[in-house]
């Protein structure tokens, strides 16, 4: 079953291409690349370099932010567009997701992304890896759902502190005050989504992603655009 997975939420894009069994190839792409003429190029590099063709996919799995809001609206409608061509079902998981499943340990995991002014994306989740190989997943649920609230009000959640792995990509401020919380900071790049994680989350957790209804489907912004917050004003 071959599927191809692709998050750019974050500065970090990736794309990962795999047949429901393990990961045929994946790719970072640095900040100046996540838009939308140097994604669809990489992917088509993906499918010749790994010698398939796109008519053979069967599912396409997405990042659904929350994130960049730019960068979240390029994957989304990249993979609409090539569902709507292709006929492949669509998978859609959030980004803090795919953090907290690419984030190799087992237990809670509070997976969150710098939002700026002042605040973060952030859910909470369970997770289990397979003790032999920390990547593959056993166990995966939601403790809580994508917020968007200051740094300190997502440590608050995290009861006790000593219980949870923070993965997330921080400024040195918001570090110290992790650590002065006392949760468990991963280190880089356990703060980043990977679109091998998607794929893995398709493959172990379809139902918790599939998407009924593609034409209307929509990614999962958490809070307004700032744009969005002006015209309301």
């Amino acid at each position: 079953m071959l599927t191809l997975a692709l998050d750019t939420s974050t500065s970090r894009g990736c794309i990962a291409l795999g047949d429901g069994t393990e990961i045929i190839r994946e790719t970072f792409l640095p900040v100046r690349a996540v838009r939308s003429e140097s994604v669809l190029p990489e992917i088509d590099r993906m499918f010749a370099t790994a010698g398939v063709h796109p008519a053979e996919l069967s599912r396409i799995v997405v990042g659904s932010g929350p994130g960049s809001f730019t960068g979240v609206r390029i994957s989304a409608a990249l993979a609409k567009g090539m569902r709507a061509a292709l006929g492949a079902e669509l998978f859609a998981y959030s980004s803090l997701a795919a953090i907290a499943a690419g984030s190799g340990v087992t237990g809670r995991v509070c997976a969150a992304i710098d939002a700026r002014r002042g605040q973060v994306y952030a859910a909470g989740y369970d997770v289990e890896t397979d003790p032999a190989d920390g990547r593959r997943l056993r166990g995966f649920s939601e403790r809580f759902a994508p917020v968007a609230e200051p740094l300190a009000e997502t440590l608050a959640r995290l009861v006790p502190a000593g219980d949870w792995h923070l993965a997330a990509a921080l400024p040195e401020p918001s570090v110290a005050a992790v650590r002065a919380a006392g949760a468990a900071l991963l280190p880089p790049p356990a703060g980043q989504p990977s679109a091998s994680a998607l794929l893995r989350l398709a493959d172990g957790w379809p139902d918790f992603g599939r998407v009924c209804d593609p034409a209307s489907w929509e990614p999962r912004y958490v809070r307004a655009s700032s744009a969005e917050r002006a015209a309301g004003e």
